[in-house]
């Protein structure tokens, strides 16, 4: 049992992080086109482990547009980032905000996002 303890003390463990948090979302239609506007939070660490995306989807999980984060946000946090020119389906009255960190991939949680034109 020792050596079992000793072999976790020198290999570590795997940090268990909680997934990004969608703390806010907004939802604007320019006429033809929808502008997203989302706040995450997330314990970013830096390059090792950081919220890396989010993503707009439709109820059953089709991707309507992504957005890339390039970068850590170790000292922004809640940090809010926009995409814009996103074509969304006239039929659709929701969509759903998913969020990604690098290290855990693509949350389970959605966010609900009532859309009005």
């Amino acid at each position: 049992m020792r050596q079992l303890a000793l072999l976790f003390l020198c290999f570590g463990v795997p940090a268990l992080a909680d997934p990004p948090q969608i703390t806010a979302a907004q939802a604007d239609f320019d006429g033809s086109n929808w502008r997203f506007s989302v706040t995450l939070a997330h314990p970013d660490t830096g390059w090792d482990h950081y919220a890396d995306g989010w993503r707009i989807e439709d109820a059953d999980g089709a991707i309507l547009g992504t957005r890339e984060l390039l970068h850590p946000h170790v000292n922004e946090q809640p940090f809010t980032r926009n995409l814009t020119g996103v074509a969304v389906p006239g039929d659709l009255q929701t969509v759903f905000i998913r969020a990604k960190c690098s290290v855990d991939g693509w949350s389970d949680r959605r966010l609900e996002i009532p859309l009005s034109r």
